[in-house]
């Protein structure tokens, strides 16, 4: 638990709720009832892993003008206008203003710039940031396939680390038990690597992590921006 009296946590939670809980309720509303059939099932899965506090990883699949950006603010307005924290990321600055309340992973989780097989996060087990990883139902992190591999294997050691201080067991599970919400496309803009070859890139991408195979994949495949057009 989180101690009540630490002020200065209180106030970082309060940012992150400090929302118009009954305006987000009718922005989930509508939002919801505009998702198709393929991102409702997945907006249900989500929602519903939250609330039995579920944990596990996904990575959402799909072209550009699917409607991932569509279902983030979706799965992001329901839980919300609940009080609930959901840390929500992306791979660029320029993805992160479309999501609400974003920013990039690197300024969030404080990721090392220079990244190795060995690098952690700079959050300490006593630190708010820590803490407010504890308190947060969902983390969020868009375009991920943009983002070197290192820095997403530094996040599990990281929040392995953190998270186990309540639940040992946490230690042992793919970014400390937390729920993680990953998405982009593989076919769109990879990791770019300085000078590297193609089997340099593929290495610094997700796919080549050893995360990967306990990433549950979920696709998009219809182009709502192709269908909005007629």
């Amino acid at each position: 638990t989180i101690p009540a009296d630490d002020e200065c946590f209180n106030r970082l939670v309060a940012e992150e709720l400090s929302y118009d809980a009954a305006k987000l309720t009718v922005e989930a509303e509508t939002l919801y009832c505009k998702l198709n059939d393929e991102r409702r099932s997945i907006h249900h899965e989500i929602v519903s892993a939250v609330y039995v506090a579920k944990g596990g990883v996904y990575f959402v699949s799909g072209c550009g003008g699917s409607g991932k950006t569509f279902l983030w603010n979706s799965i992001v307005a329901t839980l919300r206008s609940q009080r609930r924290v959901a840390l929500v990321v992306a791979s660029s600055g320029a993805a992160s203003l479309l999501l609400p309340g974003g920013r990039t992973g690197h300024s969030r989780f404080k990721i090392p710039l220079d990244v190795n097989e060995r690098s952690q996060c700079g959050i300490s087990r006593s630190s708010m940031l820590a803490g407010l990883c504890q308190w947060a139902s969902l983390i969020l992190w868009d375009e991920a396939p943009m983002t070197n591999r290192l820095c997403f294997e530094a996040l599990d050691r990281t929040l392995r680390d953190v998270l186990s201080i309540h639940n040992e067991n946490n230690g042992m599970l793919p970014f400390g038990g937390k729920l993680m919400l990953l998405g982009g496309d593989f076919r769109q803009i990879l990791r770019v690597v300085e000078g590297g070859t193609k089997e340099d890139i593929i290495d610094a991408s997700l796919i080549s992590s050893l995360l990967w195979p306990y990433i549950k994949v979920r696709k998009l495949h219809t182009n709502m921006r192709l269908c909005n057009a007629f």
